[in-house]
Protein backbone atom coordinates (compact mmCIF):
# COMPACT_ATOMS: atom_id res chain seq x y z
CA UNK A 1 0.00 0.00 0.00
CA UNK A 2 1.52 3.30 -1.13
CA UNK A 3 1.75 6.03 1.56
CA UNK A 4 -0.44 9.11 1.00
CA UNK A 5 -2.58 7.30 -1.60
CA UNK A 6 -6.29 7.50 -0.81
CA UNK A 7 -7.58 4.12 -1.90
CA UNK A 8 -11.07 4.95 -0.63
CA UNK A 9 -11.20 7.85 -3.07
CA UNK A 10 -9.80 5.75 -5.92
CA UNK A 11 -12.43 3.07 -5.33
CA UNK A 12 -15.21 5.65 -5.10
CA UNK A 13 -14.19 7.24 -8.39
CA UNK A 14 -14.01 3.81 -10.01
CA UNK A 15 -17.38 2.79 -8.55
CA UNK A 16 -19.14 5.92 -9.83
CA UNK A 17 -18.37 4.86 -13.39
CA UNK A 18 -20.23 1.57 -13.09
CA UNK A 19 -22.68 1.93 -10.16
CA UNK A 20 -25.20 4.81 -9.84
CA UNK A 21 -23.69 7.20 -7.32
CA UNK A 22 -20.91 4.70 -6.70
CA UNK A 23 -22.99 2.82 -4.12
CA UNK A 24 -25.67 0.14 -3.93
CA UNK A 25 -27.69 1.90 -1.21
CA UNK A 26 -27.91 5.71 -1.16
CA UNK A 27 -26.82 6.56 2.41
CA UNK A 28 -23.44 4.93 1.78
CA UNK A 29 -22.48 7.71 -0.66
CA UNK A 30 -21.89 10.25 2.17
CA UNK A 31 -24.04 12.72 0.21
CA UNK A 32 -25.61 14.04 3.42
CA UNK A 33 -22.27 14.69 5.13
CA UNK A 34 -19.90 15.20 2.20
CA UNK A 35 -16.50 13.61 1.72
CA UNK A 36 -15.42 10.18 0.57
CA UNK A 37 -17.16 6.98 1.70
CA UNK A 38 -15.02 4.43 3.51
CA UNK A 39 -14.72 1.22 1.50
CA UNK A 40 -14.48 -1.67 3.95
CA UNK A 41 -11.77 -4.23 3.30
CA UNK A 42 -12.40 -6.42 6.36
CA UNK A 43 -14.06 -6.42 9.78
CA UNK A 44 -13.61 -8.22 13.07
CA UNK A 45 -15.27 -7.75 16.42
CA UNK A 46 -16.12 -4.08 16.99
CA UNK A 47 -13.91 -2.82 14.15
CA UNK A 48 -13.57 -2.54 10.41
CA UNK A 49 -10.59 -1.55 8.32
CA UNK A 50 -11.02 0.65 5.27
CA UNK A 51 -9.23 0.47 1.93
CA UNK A 52 -6.40 2.60 3.34
CA UNK A 53 -5.89 0.10 6.16
CA UNK A 54 -7.28 2.47 8.82
CA UNK A 55 -9.14 0.87 11.72
CA UNK A 56 -12.53 2.28 12.74
CA UNK A 57 -14.67 1.55 15.79
CA UNK A 58 -17.90 0.52 14.09
CA UNK A 59 -21.16 1.82 15.57
CA UNK A 60 -23.24 0.87 12.52
CA UNK A 61 -22.66 -2.88 12.42
CA UNK A 62 -24.18 -3.27 8.94
CA UNK A 63 -27.09 -1.08 10.18
CA UNK A 64 -27.91 -3.37 13.07
CA UNK A 65 -27.41 -7.07 12.27
CA UNK A 66 -23.95 -7.47 13.79
CA UNK A 67 -25.16 -7.56 17.38
CA UNK A 68 -22.42 -10.05 18.29
CA UNK A 69 -19.76 -8.07 16.47
CA UNK A 70 -18.14 -9.00 13.17
CA UNK A 71 -16.91 -12.56 12.65
CA UNK A 72 -18.20 -14.13 15.87
CA UNK A 73 -16.65 -17.59 16.04
CA UNK A 74 -19.90 -19.53 16.58
CA UNK A 75 -21.60 -17.80 13.67
CA UNK A 76 -18.61 -18.22 11.35
CA UNK A 77 -18.45 -21.92 12.21
CA UNK A 78 -22.16 -22.40 11.49
CA UNK A 79 -21.93 -20.57 8.16
CA UNK A 80 -18.84 -22.47 7.05
CA UNK A 81 -20.55 -25.78 7.78
CA UNK A 82 -23.68 -24.69 5.90
CA UNK A 83 -21.72 -23.56 2.84
CA UNK A 84 -20.17 -27.00 2.50
CA UNK A 85 -23.66 -28.52 2.48
CA UNK A 86 -24.94 -26.26 -0.31
CA UNK A 87 -25.56 -22.61 -1.17
CA UNK A 88 -29.23 -22.76 -2.20
CA UNK A 89 -31.77 -25.46 -2.95
CA UNK A 90 -35.09 -23.84 -3.78
CA UNK A 91 -36.60 -26.53 -1.56
CA UNK A 92 -37.41 -26.74 2.16
CA UNK A 93 -34.75 -27.54 4.76
CA UNK A 94 -34.83 -28.50 8.43
CA UNK A 95 -32.88 -25.39 9.38
CA UNK A 96 -35.56 -22.97 8.19
CA UNK A 97 -38.01 -24.82 10.44
CA UNK A 98 -35.56 -24.49 13.33
CA UNK A 99 -35.13 -20.77 12.72
CA UNK A 100 -38.89 -20.25 12.57
CA UNK A 101 -39.31 -22.16 15.83
CA UNK A 102 -36.55 -20.09 17.46
CA UNK A 103 -38.15 -16.79 16.41
CA UNK A 104 -41.63 -17.85 17.56
CA UNK A 105 -40.31 -19.03 20.92
CA UNK A 106 -39.01 -15.52 21.59
CA UNK A 107 -41.90 -13.47 20.18
CA UNK A 108 -45.21 -14.79 21.56
CA UNK A 109 -47.40 -12.48 19.45
CA UNK A 110 -46.60 -14.69 16.44
CA UNK A 111 -47.98 -18.19 15.85
CA UNK A 112 -46.50 -18.58 12.37
CA UNK A 113 -43.75 -16.86 10.40
CA UNK A 114 -42.74 -16.65 6.74
CA UNK A 115 -39.05 -16.18 5.89
CA UNK A 116 -38.01 -13.81 3.07
CA UNK A 117 -34.76 -12.16 1.96
CA UNK A 118 -35.04 -8.45 2.85
CA UNK A 119 -36.84 -6.03 5.12
CA UNK A 120 -38.45 -4.35 2.13
CA UNK A 121 -39.82 -7.68 0.97
CA UNK A 122 -41.13 -8.50 4.44
CA UNK A 123 -42.85 -5.12 4.85
CA UNK A 124 -44.38 -5.23 1.38
CA UNK A 125 -45.67 -8.77 1.99
CA UNK A 126 -47.10 -7.88 5.41
CA UNK A 127 -49.16 -5.09 3.87
CA UNK A 128 -50.43 -7.37 1.11
CA UNK A 129 -51.37 -9.92 3.76
CA UNK A 130 -53.21 -7.28 5.81
CA UNK A 131 -55.14 -6.15 2.76
CA UNK A 132 -56.00 -9.71 1.82
CA UNK A 133 -57.06 -10.66 5.35
CA UNK A 134 -59.27 -7.58 5.86
CA UNK A 135 -60.56 -7.04 2.34
CA UNK A 136 -59.60 -3.36 2.67
CA UNK A 137 -57.20 -1.23 0.62
CA UNK A 138 -56.08 1.75 2.68
CA UNK A 139 -52.98 1.76 4.90
CA UNK A 140 -51.70 4.19 7.52
CA UNK A 141 -48.06 5.00 8.24
CA UNK A 142 -46.13 7.77 9.99
CA UNK A 143 -43.78 10.41 8.68
CA UNK A 144 -40.18 9.46 9.40
CA UNK A 145 -40.86 5.73 9.65
CA UNK A 146 -39.14 3.76 6.91
CA UNK A 147 -40.58 0.41 5.91
CA UNK A 148 -38.51 -0.35 2.84
CA UNK A 149 -38.63 1.00 -0.68
CA UNK A 150 -41.89 -0.58 -1.87
CA UNK A 151 -43.80 1.91 -4.04
CA UNK A 152 -46.80 2.33 -1.74
CA UNK A 153 -44.50 3.30 1.15
CA UNK A 154 -42.38 5.93 -0.60
CA UNK A 155 -44.80 8.63 0.34
CA UNK A 156 -45.05 11.91 2.24
CA UNK A 157 -48.08 13.40 3.96
CA UNK A 158 -50.94 14.83 1.93
CA UNK A 159 -52.39 18.28 2.50
CA UNK A 160 -54.69 17.14 5.30
CA UNK A 161 -56.24 14.16 7.05
CA UNK A 162 -58.94 13.90 4.41
CA UNK A 163 -56.30 13.41 1.71
CA UNK A 164 -53.84 10.61 1.15
CA UNK A 165 -50.11 10.70 0.43
CA UNK A 166 -47.93 12.04 -2.35
CA UNK A 167 -44.99 10.09 -3.85
CA UNK A 168 -41.51 10.95 -2.59
CA UNK A 169 -39.70 9.14 -5.40
CA UNK A 170 -39.80 9.50 -9.16
CA UNK A 171 -41.24 6.40 -10.77
CA UNK A 172 -44.04 6.06 -8.22
CA UNK A 173 -47.37 7.04 -9.84
CA UNK A 174 -49.74 9.08 -7.68
CA UNK A 175 -52.41 6.38 -8.02
CA UNK A 176 -50.08 3.84 -6.35
CA UNK A 177 -49.99 5.84 -3.11
CA UNK A 178 -53.59 7.03 -3.21
CA UNK A 179 -54.45 4.52 -0.46
CA UNK A 180 -51.54 5.46 1.83
CA UNK A 181 -52.28 7.88 4.67
CA UNK A 182 -49.28 9.52 6.39
CA UNK A 183 -49.54 11.02 9.88
CA UNK A 184 -47.20 12.73 12.32
CA UNK A 185 -45.44 10.34 14.69
CA UNK A 186 -46.54 10.63 18.35
CA UNK A 187 -49.54 12.85 17.52
CA UNK A 188 -52.51 11.21 19.29
CA UNK A 189 -55.05 13.88 18.30
CA UNK A 190 -54.21 13.49 14.61
CA UNK A 191 -54.29 9.70 14.94
CA UNK A 192 -57.77 9.71 16.44
CA UNK A 193 -59.08 12.10 13.80
CA UNK A 194 -57.66 9.95 11.01
CA UNK A 195 -59.44 6.84 12.35
CA UNK A 196 -62.73 8.73 12.60
CA UNK A 197 -62.38 9.73 8.95
CA UNK A 198 -60.89 6.54 7.50
CA UNK A 199 -60.89 3.80 10.15
CA UNK A 200 -63.43 1.53 8.50
CA UNK A 201 -61.43 1.58 5.25
CA UNK A 202 -58.01 0.86 6.78
CA UNK A 203 -56.42 -2.54 6.27
CA UNK A 204 -53.56 -1.76 8.62
CA UNK A 205 -51.57 0.71 10.64
CA UNK A 206 -47.80 0.20 10.20
CA UNK A 207 -45.27 1.67 12.61
CA UNK A 208 -41.65 1.50 13.71
CA UNK A 209 -42.01 1.31 17.51
CA UNK A 210 -38.63 2.99 17.81
CA UNK A 211 -38.03 4.86 14.59
CA UNK A 212 -34.44 4.30 13.56
CA UNK A 213 -34.63 6.25 10.33
CA UNK A 214 -35.08 9.63 11.97
CA UNK A 215 -32.12 8.81 14.20
CA UNK A 216 -33.75 7.33 17.34
CA UNK A 217 -37.28 8.41 18.19
CA UNK A 218 -39.48 6.15 20.27
CA UNK A 219 -43.25 6.08 20.20
CA UNK A 220 -44.62 7.27 23.53
CA UNK A 221 -46.51 4.69 25.58
CA UNK A 222 -49.84 6.60 25.37
CA UNK A 223 -49.43 6.95 21.59
CA UNK A 224 -48.64 3.25 21.16
CA UNK A 225 -51.55 2.25 23.38
CA UNK A 226 -53.91 4.40 21.34
CA UNK A 227 -52.64 2.84 18.10
CA UNK A 228 -53.48 -0.59 19.48
CA UNK A 229 -56.91 0.48 20.76
CA UNK A 230 -57.96 2.15 17.53
CA UNK A 231 -56.84 -0.76 15.35
CA UNK A 232 -58.89 -3.12 17.53
CA UNK A 233 -61.90 -0.80 17.52
CA UNK A 234 -61.95 -0.32 13.73
CA UNK A 235 -60.78 -3.80 12.66
CA UNK A 236 -57.47 -2.68 11.14
CA UNK A 237 -54.42 -4.89 11.59
CA UNK A 238 -51.58 -3.44 13.67
CA UNK A 239 -48.22 -4.05 11.95
CA UNK A 240 -45.05 -3.66 14.01
CA UNK A 241 -42.01 -3.03 11.84
CA UNK A 242 -39.22 -4.54 13.91
CA UNK A 243 -36.72 -4.90 11.08
CA UNK A 244 -34.40 -2.66 13.06
CA UNK A 245 -35.60 -3.21 16.65
CA UNK A 246 -36.24 -6.95 16.44
CA UNK A 247 -33.88 -8.72 18.90
CA UNK A 248 -31.84 -5.50 18.90
CA UNK A 249 -33.50 -3.62 21.77
CA UNK A 250 -34.55 -6.64 23.87
CA UNK A 251 -34.76 -10.42 23.62
CA UNK A 252 -38.50 -10.14 22.99
CA UNK A 253 -37.92 -7.16 20.68
CA UNK A 254 -39.58 -3.73 21.02
CA UNK A 255 -43.02 -5.21 21.53
CA UNK A 256 -41.77 -6.79 24.76
CA UNK A 257 -40.59 -3.35 25.93
CA UNK A 258 -44.06 -1.88 25.34
CA UNK A 259 -45.78 -4.90 26.88
CA UNK A 260 -44.14 -3.99 30.20
CA UNK A 261 -45.98 -0.66 30.15
CA UNK A 262 -49.21 -1.76 28.40
CA UNK A 263 -50.70 -4.96 29.87
CA UNK A 264 -51.58 -7.52 27.20
CA UNK A 265 -50.00 -5.45 24.43
CA UNK A 266 -49.11 -7.15 21.16
CA UNK A 267 -49.27 -6.35 17.44
CA UNK A 268 -51.21 -8.39 14.87
CA UNK A 269 -48.32 -8.74 12.42
CA UNK A 270 -44.59 -8.34 13.06
CA UNK A 271 -41.97 -7.59 10.42
CA UNK A 272 -38.36 -8.55 11.18
CA UNK A 273 -34.93 -8.46 9.57
CA UNK A 274 -31.29 -7.59 10.32
CA UNK A 275 -30.47 -9.44 13.58
CA UNK A 276 -32.46 -12.56 12.62
CA UNK A 277 -30.13 -12.98 9.64
CA UNK A 278 -26.94 -12.22 11.56
CA UNK A 279 -25.64 -10.20 8.60
CA UNK A 280 -26.96 -12.44 5.82
CA UNK A 281 -29.88 -11.41 3.55
CA UNK A 282 -32.80 -12.70 5.61
CA UNK A 283 -36.02 -11.19 6.96
CA UNK A 284 -39.44 -12.41 8.05
CA UNK A 285 -43.03 -11.48 8.80
CA UNK A 286 -45.38 -13.31 11.11
CA UNK A 287 -48.56 -13.11 13.14
CA UNK A 288 -51.49 -15.03 14.51
CA UNK A 289 -52.43 -18.25 12.78
CA UNK A 290 -55.80 -16.93 11.57
CA UNK A 291 -54.00 -14.19 9.64
CA UNK A 292 -51.01 -16.20 8.43
CA UNK A 293 -53.11 -19.00 6.91
CA UNK A 294 -54.31 -16.42 4.37
CA UNK A 295 -50.89 -16.83 2.67
CA UNK A 296 -50.36 -19.15 -0.28
CA UNK A 297 -50.32 -22.11 -0.50
CA UNK A 298 -53.01 -22.19 2.22
CA UNK A 299 -54.86 -19.02 1.30
CA UNK A 300 -55.46 -16.50 -1.50
CA UNK A 301 -52.64 -14.01 -0.66
CA UNK A 302 -49.70 -14.79 -2.93
CA UNK A 303 -46.08 -14.43 -1.77
CA UNK A 304 -43.01 -16.33 -2.92
CA UNK A 305 -39.23 -16.12 -3.18
CA UNK A 306 -36.54 -18.28 -4.77
CA UNK A 307 -34.00 -17.52 -2.02
CA UNK A 308 -36.46 -17.42 0.90
CA UNK A 309 -35.18 -19.56 3.75
CA UNK A 310 -31.73 -19.74 2.17
CA UNK A 311 -29.71 -22.49 3.94
CA UNK A 312 -26.61 -20.34 4.52
CA UNK A 313 -28.61 -17.33 5.75
CA UNK A 314 -30.69 -19.46 8.13
CA UNK A 315 -27.51 -21.00 9.56
CA UNK A 316 -26.16 -17.52 10.23
CA UNK A 317 -29.40 -16.30 11.78
CA UNK A 318 -29.94 -19.38 13.91
CA UNK A 319 -26.41 -19.24 15.34
CA UNK A 320 -26.89 -15.55 16.13
CA UNK A 321 -30.21 -16.06 17.93
CA UNK A 322 -28.77 -18.89 20.00
CA UNK A 323 -25.98 -16.61 21.20
CA UNK A 324 -28.15 -13.62 22.09
CA UNK A 325 -30.58 -15.66 24.18
CA UNK A 326 -27.82 -16.65 26.61
CA UNK A 327 -28.39 -15.32 30.17
CA UNK A 328 -27.14 -11.79 30.80
CA UNK A 329 -26.56 -10.92 27.15
CA UNK A 330 -28.97 -7.98 26.95
CA UNK A 331 -28.12 -6.66 30.40
CA UNK A 332 -24.47 -6.40 29.35
CA UNK A 333 -25.28 -4.96 25.93
CA UNK A 334 -27.64 -2.35 27.36
CA UNK A 335 -25.10 -1.32 30.01
CA UNK A 336 -22.46 -0.73 27.32
CA UNK A 337 -24.84 1.35 25.25
CA UNK A 338 -25.84 3.46 28.24
CA UNK A 339 -22.17 3.96 29.16
CA UNK A 340 -21.43 5.26 25.66
CA UNK A 341 -24.42 7.60 25.73
CA UNK A 342 -23.51 8.94 29.17
CA UNK A 343 -19.95 9.52 28.02
CA UNK A 344 -20.97 11.42 24.90
CA UNK A 345 -23.51 13.47 26.86
CA UNK A 346 -20.89 14.33 29.48
CA UNK A 347 -18.38 15.40 26.81
CA UNK A 348 -21.00 17.60 25.14
CA UNK A 349 -22.03 19.18 28.44
CA UNK A 350 -18.39 19.94 29.24
CA UNK A 351 -18.07 21.78 25.92
CA UNK A 352 -21.41 23.57 26.34
CA UNK A 353 -22.90 21.86 23.27
CA UNK A 354 -26.69 21.20 23.30
CA UNK A 355 -26.96 17.42 23.16
CA UNK A 356 -29.51 14.75 24.04
CA UNK A 357 -29.26 10.97 23.96
CA UNK A 358 -31.52 7.93 24.12
CA UNK A 359 -31.03 4.20 23.87
CA UNK A 360 -32.73 0.84 24.29
CA UNK A 361 -30.74 -2.37 24.46
CA UNK A 362 -28.08 -2.18 21.76
CA UNK A 363 -29.65 0.65 19.75
CA UNK A 364 -29.01 4.35 20.35
CA UNK A 365 -29.39 7.87 19.03
CA UNK A 366 -28.09 11.33 19.80
CA UNK A 367 -29.21 14.80 18.76
CA UNK A 368 -27.76 18.29 18.76
CA UNK A 369 -30.76 19.45 20.83
CA UNK A 370 -31.32 20.03 24.53
CA UNK A 371 -34.43 17.82 24.46
CA UNK A 372 -35.20 14.61 22.58
CA UNK A 373 -37.36 15.20 19.48
CA UNK A 374 -40.70 13.41 19.18
CA UNK A 375 -41.30 13.55 15.43
CA UNK A 376 -39.65 13.81 12.03
CA UNK A 377 -40.23 17.54 11.56
CA UNK A 378 -38.27 18.33 14.72
CA UNK A 379 -35.43 15.95 13.82
CA UNK A 380 -35.04 17.70 10.48
CA UNK A 381 -34.38 21.05 12.17
CA UNK A 382 -30.96 19.74 13.25
CA UNK A 383 -28.08 22.00 12.17
CA UNK A 384 -26.59 19.96 9.30
CA UNK A 385 -23.31 21.86 9.31
CA UNK A 386 -22.67 21.15 12.99
CA UNK A 387 -23.68 17.51 12.60
CA UNK A 388 -21.31 17.12 9.65
CA UNK A 389 -18.48 18.62 11.70
CA UNK A 390 -19.24 16.11 14.44
CA UNK A 391 -19.42 13.19 12.00
CA UNK A 392 -16.17 13.97 10.19
CA UNK A 393 -14.36 14.84 13.39
CA UNK A 394 -15.20 11.42 14.80
CA UNK A 395 -14.44 9.69 11.50
CA UNK A 396 -10.99 11.31 11.32
CA UNK A 397 -10.35 9.92 14.81
CA UNK A 398 -11.34 6.40 13.80
CA UNK A 399 -14.94 6.34 15.07
CA UNK A 400 -17.64 5.43 12.54
CA UNK A 401 -21.14 6.71 13.24
CA UNK A 402 -23.96 6.83 10.69
CA UNK A 403 -23.14 9.26 7.82
CA UNK A 404 -26.51 11.01 8.17
CA UNK A 405 -28.24 12.78 11.05
CA UNK A 406 -31.40 10.69 10.65
CA UNK A 407 -29.95 7.22 11.28
CA UNK A 408 -29.68 5.35 14.58
CA UNK A 409 -26.50 3.77 15.91
CA UNK A 410 -25.78 0.25 17.14
CA UNK A 411 -23.68 -1.29 19.88
CA UNK A 412 -22.38 -4.84 19.71
CA UNK A 413 -21.34 -7.38 22.32
CA UNK A 414 -17.80 -7.08 20.94
CA UNK A 415 -17.39 -3.42 21.95
CA UNK A 416 -15.22 -3.02 25.04
CA UNK A 417 -14.87 -0.40 27.75
CA UNK A 418 -11.65 0.64 26.01
CA UNK A 419 -13.58 1.23 22.76
CA UNK A 420 -16.11 3.36 24.60
CA UNK A 421 -13.36 5.33 26.35
CA UNK A 422 -11.61 5.93 23.01
CA UNK A 423 -14.90 7.10 21.50
CA UNK A 424 -15.62 9.50 24.34
CA UNK A 425 -12.08 10.87 24.23
CA UNK A 426 -12.48 11.56 20.51
CA UNK A 427 -15.85 13.20 21.11
CA UNK A 428 -14.34 15.43 23.82
CA UNK A 429 -11.94 16.82 21.21
CA UNK A 430 -14.59 17.18 18.50
CA UNK A 431 -17.18 18.92 20.69
CA UNK A 432 -14.67 21.73 21.22
CA UNK A 433 -14.95 22.39 17.46
CA UNK A 434 -18.73 22.86 17.78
Amino acid sequence: MTPDTDYNLQLFQRAQKVIPGGVNSPVRAFKAVGGTPRFVSRAQGAYFWDANGKRHIDYIGSWGPMILGHGHHSVVEAVQKAILEGFSFGAPTEREVELAEEILSLVPSMDMVRLVSSGTEAGMSAIRLARGATGRSKILKFEGCYHGHADALLVKAGSGLATFGNPTSAGVPAEVVQHTLVLEYNNIEQLEEAFVLHGKELACLMIEPIAGNMNFVRASVPFMQRCRELCTQYGALFIFDEVMTGFRVALGSAQAVYAKAIPGFEPDITVMGKVIGGGMPLAAFGGKRAVMVQLAPLGPVYQAGTLSGNPVATACGLATLREIRKPGFYEALGAKTQKLMAGLKGAADLAGVPFSVDSEGGMFGFFLFDALPQNYATVMTTDNTRFNTLFHGMLDRGVYFAPALYEAGFMSAAHTDADIAETVAAATEVFKLL
